[in-house]
């Protein structure tokens, strides 16, 4: 079952604006200690800046969260279990301690409880020779089929980004540009991957939003450039993830064992720069976010 918290439950009951975030990014699992800290109260107080109210997703002791208590973020800092979509079943049936929910799980929990925008840093999407391996995150699928405006500084650098581009239009998923045409390439703004949608402001991105959900449509993603002083440099990035994902592929490395491997060697190629681009991309995710909730709320 899902549980809302109490503050978040107040929130949707009385139509207020709300962010759902995920957790994989507050665990070690997606961020050193104490950066993982770090983050999460950068991405609550800018929810709360913008106005929103937001609602940590995790799942603790089998209970699946929107809202975790304040109480428990230090349980959620130490989740050691990555839990995705297809997972939550499982996670609560089985009791699970501690799972961190990935983005397609926090998508698939904020729609059942009515949220209506989430804020991640970066979305999972189509991996390299996926032709030959099948790898294809979950992340996407979660985003055609619930109607929930993604927001995220596009997807994980070291993916195949137009294949992902390619898979999200052949299931109709709209991706929205943030004052820009260029697709983000998470720790770099852009990728040279134009897209054909865009927005100014958040008022557009609500009005885009629910105009979708008046047709019943799916997801929208909205990407956001990582702010401009945060950026790294590209080349440096590329040579690391090359570097790494042939490592993935001569120790036959797959599924969730990718990406924290390959985001460790980035850390190690940048001395640590790359934790902190994170830490600034997910806050203006999270604030841009807000700003959006705050919109739609009050349409």
């Amino acid at each position: 079952m899902i549980v809302v918290g109490d503050e978040v439950k107040s929130a949707i009951r009385t139509q207020q604006a709300v962010v759902a975030l995920e957790s994989t990014i507050f665990s070690t699992l997606g961020l050193p200690s104490p950066a993982n800290a770090e983050a999460l109260e950068m991405c609550l107080s800018a929810v709360r800046r913008s106005g929103a109210i937001p609602a940590l997703t995790a799942v603790l002791d089998g209970v699946i969260w929107a809202g975790v208590p304040e109480e428990l973020h230090e349980r959620v800092l130490d989740a050691s279990t990555k839990v995705a979509s297809r997972d939550l079943g499982i996670a609560s049936s089985q009791n699970i301690a501690s799972g961190a929910t990935t983005v397609s799980a926090s998508v698939l929990i904020a729609h059942q409880v009515g949220i209506e925008v989430f804020a991640t840093g970066g979305i999972g999407g189509v991996h390299r020779e996926s032709q030959i391996t099948g790898d294809i995150s979950a992340d996407l699928d979660a985003l055609a089929q619930h109607p929930v405006t993604v927001v995220s500084a596009g997807a994980k650098a070291f993916l195949d980004l137009p294949r992902t581009l390619e898979y999200l239009e052949t299931q109709s998923v709209p991706v929205v540009g943030w004052r820009t045409n260029d697709f983000p390439a998470f720790y770099t703004r852009e990728s040279g991957l134009q897209i054909p949608h865009r927005v100014n402001d958040a008022k557009e991105a609500a009005q885009l939003h629910l105009a979708r959900r008046e047709l019943g449509q799916g997801g929208t993603l909205l990407v956001v450039p990582i702010p401009l002083e945060a950026e790294l440099d590209s080349s440096r990035i590329d040579d690391a993830i090359e570097k790494s994902l042939a490592e993935v592929q001569s120790r036959a490395l797959a599924g969730p064992a990718v990406t924290p491997h390959v985001l460790a060697a980035v850390e190690r190629a940048t001395e640590g720069k790359s934790v902190e681009a994170n830490l600034v991309l997910a806050e203006h995710n999270a604030t841009i976010a807000g700003q959006v909730a705050v919109e739609i709320a009050n349409s």
